[in-house]
């Protein structure tokens, strides 16, 4: 084969398989299959990331940046070490949700998305602010979480509170339960930060195709936990809609991440990139 004797360029640029291997893992993996295939060729590796797994490893990568650790809690409110990057024009912070909140932090037998909480991405996001980064990507894939983002907010100082004015952990659970939000004690004027949202994901908060349906069930959800999930959905949109005086809940993407979607898009005001 003429393959054999000339030497060809090679350009890697594969994506995370969820739970198995990273990008830079599966890169290097492909490479050495090349290599020990015989054929003589200049071989090239670009990790690959759609928000999910492997998007802060591979931003950092790709522009010479650096990583950043804390302790935050995970999906589970257990204690877990983390971290966020910094790109390389020493500016920009990028979290990944799956990091702090993902459905890879938890074994099969703990995956319940009734009970799960994204207050550990909300941590993330109050040091990559506390330390000074206005502009911060976040990439939203690979959650563990159907709380609509509610426990990120909490992180952030927002308080979710029931009829009876008792403030809600910030759980899939608590989504029926909303019905004022209270933007009192928030620990920063998120006008002055520019959020960027990492999604390839255009489902709407509820519904058929909302978060719950499509999502819920590989977050460990069975037939009813889904149908109560979407209904805390849908109260939750509409206290969201009312408060800021917008139909957020309908948008593309606000389903993304169990409804992370729309708590980024409604109190940071920023879109889908």
């Amino acid at each position: 084969n003429e393959l054999i004797f000339k030497k060809i360029n090679i350009l890697i640029a594969v994506d995370s398989f969820k739970g198995s291997m990273s990008s830079i893992e599966a890169s290097e993996s492909i490479e050495e299959g090349i290599k020990c295939s015989g054929i003589q060729s200049d071989i090239k590796k670009i990790p690959m990331a759609d928000g999910g797994e492997g998007t802060v490893e591979a931003l950092v990568i790709s522009t010479g940046g650096k990583l950043i650790f804390k302790t935050v809690i995970g999906p589970d409110g257990q204690d877990i070490e983390s971290y966020f990057g910094v790109l390389g024009d020493g500016e920009t912070a990028v979290i990944e949700m799956a990091l702090a909140s993902g459905l890879n932090l938890l074994p099969k037998d703990k995956r319940n998305p009734m009970d799960t909480s994204t207050y550990g991405t909300g941590q993330l996001i109050l040091e990559a602010i506390e330390q000074g980064y206005k502009k911060i990507i976040v990439g939203i894939g690979g959650s563990a979480t159907n709380d609509g983002g509610m426990g990120m907010l909490r992180a952030l100082g927002i308080r979710f509170l029931d009829k009876f004015n008792n403030i809600l952990i910030g759980r899939g659970r608590d989504l029926i339960d909303v019905y004022r939000i209270d933007l009192n004690k928030r620990k920063y004027n998120f006008k002055d930060i520019e959020i960027i949202l990492a999604c390839d994901v255009d489902n709407p908060l509820y519904g058929k195709n909302g978060a719950a349906y499509v999502y819920a069930e590989q977050k460990g959800a069975d037939h009813e936990m889904i149908e109560i999930l979407d209904k805390g959905l849908v109260n939750y949109g509409n206290i969201i809609d009312e408060h800021f005086k917008k139909k957020l809940s309908k948008i593309e993407g606000s389903g993304a991440a169990g409804g992370m979607g729309i708590a980024l898009m409604a109190f940071f005001n920023c879109k889908r990139n």
